[in-house]
């Protein structure tokens, strides 16, 4: 198939490349010349998976129009924070009948709205029956090395999932269908929430205990928020939910984790963004989560202690100590 892949970041040359691997013509268009350039030659992400090699018949392009016309599938990896403006402006450039798979996870700041809701809030009215999600674990350096990786595919239409996962899976790639578009994109974006508390966590040497601890009511806050949008709480026990949750909290490889840890060992959120090169999407999504736990009337504590850390200066063993000392309840209160 002639595939074009929207954003040249880890995760959508990860991608990219994948497809490339299973004899797909790919055109991924990417923001910086410099990385057009070095990839095209060097075939080499230079900015964010050096040291991987690329196939030579992975063409990148600056030209998003190129990128996108007379394409048989559309792959959609842009960060969150700019996925309305980049689609905005290309949106009438969308095939008729194209299957859109998006590959981005966060909540919009302004809008609160799930990647899945700004999608159909800019795309053509013909776009919509063919969009689907791609979510789960998946570290990009390991699926750019072939390392086995399982994700999900959510569509409401369970024909265009299926032709989807035929088009990405192959031996070392494996994606299992769902149904839950809500269910899927809200674990895939507040998975980064929790992995920043779960990074300062290890970072304050507070132990297995409490990791573990973290990581289970991080769930649990997850499945309550996006039961409330909709979802199938089952969903969130999955690859898209625990699956995700679990390899962002404990994996060396996670942004977010890497992040909360450097919190956790007294850095301001300045110092770390600034040795960054990569975007850590929990820090604008724990603003959105905040926000959206607010409006919805959901109970979301550590999400809530991520925010004031994040955003409002709040010590990190303050907020731990906030989180312990809290009232007593019901272990699945607000879930039945």
């Amino acid at each position: 198939m002639k595939i074009g892949v929207i954003g040249g970041g880890s995760w959508g040359t990860a991608l990219a490349k994948l497809l490339c691997d299973n004899g797909h013509d790919i055109k991924l268009w990417c923001y910086e010349q410099e990385l057009v350039d070095d990839i095209n030659t060097k075939h080499e992400n230079t900015f964010y998976l050096a040291g991987h090699t690329l196939p030579n018949t992975l063409v990148a392009t600056n030209d998003i129009e190129e990128c996108i016309t007379g394409q048989e599938l559309i792959l959609s990896v842009p960060p969150s924070h700019v996925l309305r403006r980049v689609i905005s402006d290309v949106a009438h450039l969308f095939p008729q009948g194209v299957p859109i798979v998006s590959a981005t996870k966060g909540i919009e700041n302004e809008t609160l709205m799930l990647v899945s809701d700004i999608l159909e809030d800019v795309l053509p009215q013909h776009c919509q029956p063919y969009l689907c999600y791609l979510s789960g674990p998946s570290f990009a350096k390991e699926v750019v090395a072939r390392k086995p990786t399982a994700v999900t595919v959510a569509s409401y239409n369970h024909k265009l999932a299926a032709h989807v996962q035929r088009v990405f899976s192959n031996e070392m790639f494996r994606c299992y269908t769902s149904f839950d578009v809500p269910g899927v994109e809200v674990g895939g974006a507040l998975k980064n929430v929790i992995a920043i508390a779960s990074g300062a966590i290890s970072a304050m040497e507070l132990g297995h205990n409490a990791s573990s601890g973290m990581i289970t009511r991080g769930l649990n806050e997850i499945t309550r928020l996006a039961v409330r949008l909709g979802a199938n709480p089952l969903t969130l026990s999955g690859l898209a939910g625990m699956g995700d949750l679990v390899l962002t909290c404990t994996g060396g490889l996670s942004r977010n984790r890497t992040l909360g840890f450097k919190l956790g060992e007294g850095m301001t959120l300045q110092q770390i963004l600034d040795d960054m090169n990569m975007v850590a999407e929990g820090v604008k999504t724990s603003q959105s989560v905040f926000d959206l736990s607010k409006k919805m009337g959901v109970e979301m504590p550590i999400s809530e202690q991520v925010y004031y850390v994040i955003h409002e200066d709040k010590n990190v063993h303050t907020a731990v100590k906030d989180l312990l000392s809290r009232d007593l309840k019901r272990e699945m209160a607000g879930l039945y």
